[in-house]
């Protein structure tokens, strides 16, 4: 049996816990489709992320090596995120966990339901 108490080094423990946030899974899937975006429009795509969040979320992503961001030299600053070769190595993975959850959510929710009921 695997050890996955030591947290620094546990891919488990340590991976998901970025990726598996509320935004970064999302943010990587919209990078996937603009290929190259600007802030602005990632945030026009995801429309509940706050600013900062989303600005939290590149900072993670861009830290772990999954999205690379480029900076112009010109006034107003330009921006741009895209996914790195490392981010796009992830993609087959997300596509399985969505189509996972696309086919097993009602099903999920269903079994919440008679929980929550069971608990009543």
């Amino acid at each position: 049996m695997k050890n996955y108490n030591n947290v620094e080094n546990c891919p488990v423990r340590n991976v998901i816990d970025r990726i598996g946030d509320k935004w970064s899974m999302l943010v990587l899937l919209v990078l996937e489709e603009g290929e190259v975006m600007r802030f602005s429009e990632i945030h026009k795509t995801i429309e509940t992320i706050s600013q900062k969040m989303l600005t939290v979320t590149l900072k993670a992503l861009e830290a772990d090596g999954l999205v690379s961001r480029t900076v112009y030299p010109q006034i107003p600053p330009k921006v741009e995120y895209q996914l790195t070769e490392r981010g796009k190595s992830l993609l087959p993975h997300l596509h399985s966990l969505v189509g996972w959850a696309v086919d097993n959510m009602v099903n999920i929710k269903q079994s919440r339901k008679e929980y929550a009921a069971e608990l009543s």
